[in-house]
This record gives C-alpha cells, sequence and structure tokens, in this order.
C-alpha cells in the first residue's frame, strides 16, 4: 500500500503542473515503452506464503503420497533437445532433454483462488519428489546456469508438476557386425532406485516423448529413424520394478567411410593390377608396385581399425578391407610365380653362334628367335613333371600329361588381366548386395 501511494503521489504532482490529476491505484505507465506493469496486490502474496506455510507445517517429506494406502502414479513426459554426438568406441551417446513427472499429493491441497502455484527450485527440496534414476546413464548433470533449471506446480488438488533439464552421456551397446553400414536402437532407460512396483509405479502419457528440430543435433555419422517407447517389470533380489525406456533408431551415414577407406581401397587393387601390363623382365618395376600396394593396404587397414571399439568379431569393413589385401598381396605373388617358373625355363640353354636370325627345329616345331636368345631346351617327353604347370610350350605329351590341365605359365600376365578384374567386380556385387538388402 505504501509503494503504491507512492506511485500515486508523484504522479499526482507532476499531474496538477499539466492542470489535470489522475491517480491510478494498481498499474502506472512507462513513458519509453509504453508498457503497462500490472502491481500484484500485497494480499495475494500473503495468501501464497501463508498457503504454503500451512501446506509445510506437518509435511514429511520423508514419506511418500498414499503410503501404505496404494501405490504413487508418476505420469512422465520427456521432450528431447538434442541427441549427439554417438561415440562408437565408448559406446555411449549424449542426449539432452526434459524431463517432467506429474503425480499426485493430498497432502498437499488447499483452497485458495489461485488454481496453480509455480514455484522455483527452493521449493523442491522442501517436499517429496521420485526416486528416479536412469538405469544406463554412465555420466549426468543437471543445468545450473544461471539458476538451477528445475520448475515445481501445484495445483489446488494436490497435484504435482516437476520439471528438470538433464544431459546424459548413456550407454549404447552398439553391434558392428555390419559397420559401417549397421542401424542401431540407443536406449535411455529409467526407473525408481528404490520402491518396487507396489510402491510406485510410472506410465507413459499420451504423445509423452517428443522431440525438437533435428537442425541443432549432433548425429555427425547416423540418421534419426525415429523413436518409440516401452515399460516393463523387471525382477531383482530387491523387488519387481517398474522399468521405462526410451528408444532411439539410428542409421549410420556411410559418406566418411566411403571417401576415407572404400575408395582408397579399391583404387589401390586397381593399381596392383598395373603390374599384368609390365614386362615380366621389368623385375625392379613389377617389384616395387607389389611391395607398395601391399603396404597401402596394411596402412588403410590400420586407419579403418581406429574407428572401432577393439571387438572380437569380424565387421563389414574388416572383411572388405581384408579381402581387398589379399587381391593386392596375389598380384604380388603372381609375379613372384612368373619370375620363377621363367627362370627355371632356361636348364640347359646352350647359345649357337649363327646368323642373326636362325631357324630351330624341335620335334617338328619351328621357332624364331633372335641371335642373343638362340637356346636349345631339353624335352620332358616320357618323363613325370613335377610341377603341376609345364613350363615347356614344346612338351604336350607323355605319361605326366594325363589328368592334368596344361597351362603355359608364361601367359600368366593374360590370365591375371581376366580374373583378378572378373573375381573382384564379383565379389563387390555380392558384398554390396549382402550387406545393404539382405
Amino acid at each position: 500500500d505504501t509503494q503504491q501511494l507512492f506511485i500515486g503521489t508523484s504522479c499526482c504532482k507532476n499531474s496538477l503542473r499539466l492542470g489535470r490529476c489522475k491517480v491510478e491505484e494498481d498499474e502506472y505507465e512507462d513513458g519509453t515503452t509504453n508498457q503497462k506493469w500490472v502491481l500484484a496486490p500485497k494480499t495475494q502474496d500473503t495468501d501464497v506464503t501463508l498457503i504454503l506455510n500451512k501446506l509445510l507445517r506437518e509435511y514429511d517429506k520423508k514419506l511418500r503420497p498414499d503410503i501404505g494406502i496404494k501405490p504413487t502414479v508418476i505420469d512422465v513426459d520427456i521432450y528431447v533437445n538434442s541427441i549427439g554426438p554417438v561415440s562408437s568406441i565408448n559406446m555411449e551417446y549424449q542426449i539432452d532433454i526434459f524431463f517432467a513427472q506429474t503425480w499426485t499429493d493430498s497432502r498437499l491441497r488447499f483452497n485458495s483462488t489461485m488454481k496453480i502455484l509455480t514455484l522455483n527450485s527452493n521449493m523442491v527440496g522442501l517436499i517429496w519428489i521420485p526416486d528416479t534414476i536412469f538405469r544406463n546413464s554412465k555420466t549426468a548433470e543437471a543445468h545450473w546456469i544461471t539458476t538451477p533449471n528445475q520448475l515445481l506446480r501445484i495445483w489446488n488438488d494436490g497435484k504435482i508438476l516437476y520439471t528438470l533439464r538433464l544431459t546424459i552421456n548413456a550407454e549404447c551397446q552398439l553391434q558392428l557386425h555390419n559397420f559401417p553400414m549397421d542401424e542401431h536402437s540407443c536406449p535411455l532407460i529409467f526407473s525408481s532406485y528404490g520402491y518396487p512396483k507396489e510402491e510406485m509405479i510410472y506410465r507413459w502419457r499420451k504423445n509423452s516423448v517428443e522431440a525438437a528440430d533435428q537442425k541443432s543435433w549432433r548425429l555427425y555419422q547416423f540418421d534419426f529413424m525415429g523413436l518409440r517407447n516401452t515399460s516393463e517389470i523387471v525382477k531383482t533380489s530387491a523387488g519387481d520394478y517398474v522399468v521405462m525406456t526410451i528408444y532411439f533408431d539410428l542409421s549410420r551415414r556411410m559418406g566418411y567411410f566411403t571417401i576415407q577407406t572404400y575408395i582408397p581401397c579399391i583404387l589401390t587393387v586397381v593399381l596392383s593390377w598395373v603390374s599384368f601390363w609390365i614386362k615380366k623382365d621389368a623385375t625392379p618395376a613389377r617389384t616395387a608396385l607389389g611391395i607398395t600396394t601391399v603396404l597401402t593396404m596394411t596402412t588403410l587397414s590400420t586407419i579403418a581399425r581406429k574407428s572401432l571399439p577393439r571387438v572380437s568379431y569380424v565387421t563389414a569393413m574388416d572383411l572388405f578391407v581384408t579381402v581387398c589385401f589379399l587381391f593386392v598381396f596375389a598380384a604380388l605373388m603372381e609375379y613372384a610365380t612368373l619370375n620363377y617358373y621363367s627362370s627355371c625355363r632356361k636348364p640347359n640353354c646352350t647359345k649357337k653362334k649363327k646368323p642373326p636370325t636362325t631357324v630351330i627345329t624341335l620335334n617338328n616345331a619351328m621357332y624364331w628367335q633372335e641371335f642373343e636368345d638362340a637356346c636349345v631346351y631339353e624335352c620332358l617327353d616320357g618323363k613325370d613333371c613335377q610341377s603341376f604347370f609345364c613350363c615347356y610350350e614344346e612338351c604336350k605329351s607323355g605319361s605326366w600329361r594325363r589328368g592334368r590341365i596344361h597351362i603355359d605359365i608364361l601367359e600368366l600376365d593374360s590370365y591375371s588381366r581376366v580374373f583378378f578384374p572378373t573375381s573382384f567386380l564379383l565379389f563387390n556385387l555380392v558384398y554390396w548386395v549382402g550387406y545393404l538388402y539382405l
């Protein structure tokens, strides 16, 4: 009353100079913003103070509502601010939520013209609140800036709404068999810490889980596919508890791994095929190319594993990188085989000084050779060949020939030019169809 009288008196003095005086008892006008501020009557402040003092006079916050009579029912609402990032190495994800719980406490009923009392966090510690815990949280923190992010509302019929903002690092056991084409359902699990279902029951309200705009989410490697909520009874040695769960369905994006792993691996395998078009006599070039591609694949496989925890099973990326490594290694071994059998072809090679171009007749076969490479070869006709492959073109008969396929080892590069690309394309077809569509 004193404050209102002071405002009214000042207004009157200023108005008398203009020839008019109008005292407004309940409001005043700000000359800069033209906004009217309503002064709450002091009687309402007194009423709220008296109501709270009366409610808390004989209130015992250690006891839950309706103790010994019936279970306390907690209605739950969750508003998801953001999700992410998701860590595959630590098997966890971060989530920021507004967590709201509603229940009825008959001890807090009051009679007043005010239907709802909206209070701050100072009132939270004076009444009973549910002992809700997040069962799969690794770390969790409430927000305290600029004040504790808590809200408490009390209706005149005893209904209570308690909300708070939380940031939780929750555990999510990722199954990485299909990595990086994997999909996951990351749960957020909560329940009462000490009250079994005979004393406290949680239940979802209709449309109780909502999500904010995904533009602010930090799901860098994932797409949000949707969410679903469930409730179940978990039996423990301490009793049966009502456990509530929200599942966030996520699907991994392949863009990062395609650029960093798949494309380099494919290009490295294709690069290893270049040696098939290099002359077999160019030993330094083909050896250097083969070793370089093998070392490159080793580096790529090491980098690919850094994005994964040390799981004991084979992931889809492990399979792809391993097969690419085998293709590159096989290309190197192909030249080693070709070089070995090419050198063993000349056991009794003797040069004959003849005209620059000469004709040599062996077993009715005609061979045109240069003067420097004019050699005479012995044939294994009629003898058992110790190797699966025959090193001598002229040895096409004999006991060793029965039941075996004749392969000209000198044409191994020609065979590889067809076999390696065909088999690699077939592998990619089976791999991508199997993991993406099956």
